[in-house]
């Protein structure tokens, strides 16, 4: 199965790591996939400070096309706003809507993606550390 890798988990990638020390191994197993919301999130921080092999090495990665259904994202919305969750924000709500349509797990530090995978059973992938 692939695995988004979402922006939190790739900002912790670059800063220190501590977090997201399984990534290297995903890199090396061919099974991270990538989106451009994502990389729309990073690239430009990248860019700015001047990471352009970083930058390089990010578009190399599989991505997985974005077919935005605005209809099913008001849906999930509505459905996180009945359960009492009202902080998610859209960018998240594409990204698990993504994750779901490709049949992907998605690798993420941001809580939001716990609270979705129990309102629309997006599957997330469980860090070992």
């Amino acid at each position: 199965m692939a695995i988004l890798v979402d922006t939190s988990v790739w900002i912790d990638y670059f800063r220190t790591g501590n977090k997201s020390t399984e990534l290297d191994d995903l890199i090396d197993e061919n099974v991270i996939v990538i989106n451009d919301l994502i990389l729309a999130e990073l690239i430009p921080f990248l860019k700015l400070k001047r990471q352009a092999k970083v930058v390089k090495l990010l578009s190399e990665i599989d991505r997985l096309p974005l077919q935005i259904d605005w209809d099913d994202i008001m849906a999930t919305q509505l459905k996180c706003l009945k359960s009492g969750s009202n902080g998610i924000g859209i960018p998240d709500l594409i990204i698990a809507q993504n994750a779901k349509e490709n049949h992907c797990a998605i690798f993420s530090l941001d809580k939001h993606f716990q609270i979705l995978s129990q309102v629309i059973k997006v599957k997330l992938y469980q860090a070992k550390g």
